[in-house]
């Protein structure tokens, strides 16, 4: 993700898998988060029927989201225009998360084997038949040492080999992932650009169904 302090041997990433503003749930630094608190953060909230809980759904937001989202189905990570990253970031800001810490190699896109029970945790939790027919985004993001094109560069990579990781190991749809980089230009602490928090990918439940009581 990006040119890290030459003492540290891994670098360390923060996974965000989102779906409601209001269900994020933080888990940083856990290295044994479990598969059910992913599928529960993930999972549709419910509401009860008959009751409207916040503002209704627009129908034609939502035709515009999904033809967007197919749109950059497919797409190699790089391609990505910035104005498409930009509203990819756009979409994924409206959802909540849960953070999970993973490590990877220095200066590598390569998973690290402390941390392949917590991506192997994402991947049952997405592979879960609840969310079934669900498209989530990969959002690579580094802290802020080092060049803008490095970090750009790594947090694509970094996207890429967690979709990979899922793809292979737990036959989930590519179509469904769709991977983008952000480099620095997203950091979750702004005032610490080097704090290892801003070292994370981002993956956003683009989903909007929601389940009923």
């Amino acid at each position: 993700m990006t040119h890290f302090n030459k003492s540290f041997g891994l670098k360390a990433i923060t996974l965000t898998a989102a779906l409601s503003l209001t269900a994020g749930l933080a888990f940083a630094g856990d290295s044994n988060v479990s598969s059910s608190q992913i599928l529960d953060a993930l999972k549709p909230k419910p509401i009860t029927r008959g009751l409207s809980v916040g503002p209704q759904a627009d129908p034609t937001a939502q035709a515009k989201e999904a033809t967007f989202l197919n749109s950059v189905r497919n797409r190699q990570t790089r391609s990505l225009s910035m104005g498409e990253r930009d509203q990819i970031a756009e979409l994924a800001s409206t959802k909540p998360n849960i953070d999970l810490e993973i490590q990877f190699d220095y200066n590598s896109a390569d998973i690290a084997k402390t941390s392949v029970a917590s991506v192997q945790a994402l991947g049952k939790a997405l592979s879960d038949p609840s969310l079934k027919g669900s498209t989530f985004v990969v959002a690579g993001h580094t802290d802020a040492i080092g060049t803008e094109e490095y970090n750009q560069g790594l947090s694509e990579r970094r996207a890429d080999t967690i979709k990979k990781y899922l793809v292979q190991n737990y036959g989930l749809n590519g179509s469904d992932l769709v991977t983008v980089g952000y480099g620095k230009t997203k950091l979750k602490d702004a005032a610490n650009g080097a704090d290892p928090i801003n070292r994370r990918v981002q993956v956003v439940n683009m989903d909007t169904k929601t389940a009923s009581k």
